[in-house]
């Protein structure tokens, strides 16, 4: 584990959960991180130096189901309201009643929608990698799948309880190592390879039969894995894949919230090689209508799905220069 992500400090905080595994770092105004899938706080490591230096309190959580933070065993229990829940909890055991929350990934998404629902607590919101899209149109399990033809969309391969668990669990490191790897540039397969998004429908296909497994990203050492790996060797998948699991849930429980814009100080960084800006770009060109207080939306040159670890010093520049642009 690298130095500067070692000068922190851990704590466990009461939630709807049960607990949320919290890792703080400085003093100020309270900037919460939120990371997505397959990751953990850890995905932070670079930014919460620079963001404590600049004159914030920066506290990166454990999701529910992830690290050390609670696994609850209900698969309803890993909706996105609850998710919201929790954060509210993290800001209120704090000792606060405001933050600034940024998330990445799956994190973007709860970050987005803590916003959007809880708007008296979260006073601005980054997303990193997933561009808002208010809720709307059929139920996400009929879109994807409709998508892939004779392939499997990911997310649907996702859905079935135990099914991607049997894939990664006898090999959670390779699993990681390959995934991470099939969506990082300099690392992800060519244009004309299989999509790793993607599985065969047939007996026996795997996502992992699409990942490379020669090499690892320029971003994510040895080290870093050991930490990634260590986590989901000692939890299992099921806490992270439960998030996938529950988008029709969500579409029903945010039906209040049909089309609607979140009104904050909001930002958005994505990357040119990552299918998650690059598939919404439909998205990204409705900010004006969804995002009325958008301050910042960069993408990132060669840039994949890992924003924050495969471009850190761009990334904090960007996340400080946007703090820094917010009221008081």
């Amino acid at each position: 584990m690298s130095q500067q992500a070692t000068e922190v400090t851990h704590r466990l905080v009461p939630s709807p959960a049960g607990r949320i595994h919290v890792v703080e770092r400085g003093a100020g105004p309270l900037v919460l991180l939120v990371h997505g899938f397959p990751e953990s706080w850890y995905s932070w490591r670079h930014q919460m130096p620079v963001l404590a230096a600049a004159g914030y309190r920066v506290a990166a959580i454990d999701v529910r189901g992830y690290g050390r933070s609670s696994k609850p065993g209900d698969r309803e229990a890993y909706r996105m309201l609850e998710l919201v829940e929790d954060n509210v909890a993290v800001v209120h055991a704090l000792g606060e009643r405001s933050a600034v929350i940024i998330g990445h990934d799956w994190g973007s998404a709860i970050a987005a929608n803590s916003a959007l629902t809880r708007p008296d607590v979260f006073r601005a919101v980054g997303m990193l990698s997933v561009p808002y899209a208010p809720r709307g149109g059929p139920r996400p399990s009929e879109v994807f799948a409709g998508m892939g033809g004779d392939e499997e969309f990911y997310i649907s391969y996702f859905q079935e309880p135990g099914r991607a668990e049997a894939e990664i669990e006898p090999d959670v490191r390779g699993w990681l190592a390959g995934f991470y790897a099939a969506m990082s540039a300099g690392t992800q397969p060519a244009p004309d390879a299989p999509s790793p998004h993607f599985v065969s429908r047939g007996q026996g296909e795997r996502l992992r039969d699409r990942f490379p497994s020669d090499r690892l990203p320029a971003w994510l050492g040895e080290d870093d894995l050991d930490v990634y790996s260590g986590e989901f060797e000692r939890t299992g998948m099921s806490g992270g894949l439960n998030r996938y699991r529950n988008m029709d849930r969500d579409w029903k429980d945010l039906a209040d919230f049909d089309g609607a814009p979140i009104t904050q100080p909001s930002l958005f960084i994505g990357g040119d090689l990552d299918a998650s800006t690059t598939w919404l770009t439909d998205a990204i060109r409705a900010f004006p209508t969804t995002l009325p207080g958008l301050l910042s939306s960069r993408i990132l040159d060669d840039c994949g799905h890992w924003i924050q670890q495969e471009h850190p010093t761009e990334v904090n520049r960007l996340l400080t220069d946007w703090l820094a642009s917010l009221p008081a």
